[in-house]
């Protein structure tokens, strides 16, 4: 089954606004020990999901340079969420978020380089399977 690109367009909008609203609040103090597990697991996970959308034609140069594009994008997203934490906490007088921290950033890239090491396996992988 393929997804139009509205309704592609439609997941990645609605999993935008999800994600920003979690990381914008306060994690559960359960979770506050996993904090840099989480953001490994959300950016693999996110690059997984965006890469299965969108990198998945039977071009190999444009699905690679998409890889390319989706890896920047969530990398500065990353970047992106944890200087709009800390300005929340100057902008809001009630504390809904930690400081900025560059440990975090640490593993978001983490996550990504992970998940784009497998994908380059299994894309290379798949291309001499196919031949």
């Amino acid at each position: 089954m393929s997804l139009s690109k509205l309704n592609k367009i439609f997941i990645v909008l609605i999993l935008s606004f999800i994600s920003i609203i979690g990381f914008m609040i306060k994690l559960p103090r359960v979770f506050s020990q996993h904090d840099k597990a989480l953001h490994f697991l959300f950016y693999f996970f996110a690059a997984f999901t965006l890469n299965f959308l969108w990198a998945n034609s039977n071009e190999k140069l444009l699905n690679f340079l998409k890889h390319i594009a989706i890896a920047f994008f969530l990398g500065f997203f990353g970047i992106f969420i944890e200087i709009a934490q800390e300005l929340s906490n100057h902008l809001v007088t009630k504390r809904i978020h930690g400081n900025f921290d560059p440990e975090d950033i640490f593993f978001n890239i983490l996550g990504l380089i992970f998940f784009s090491g497998i994908w380059m396996v299994y894309k290379i992988g798949k291309m001499l399977l196919d031949v």
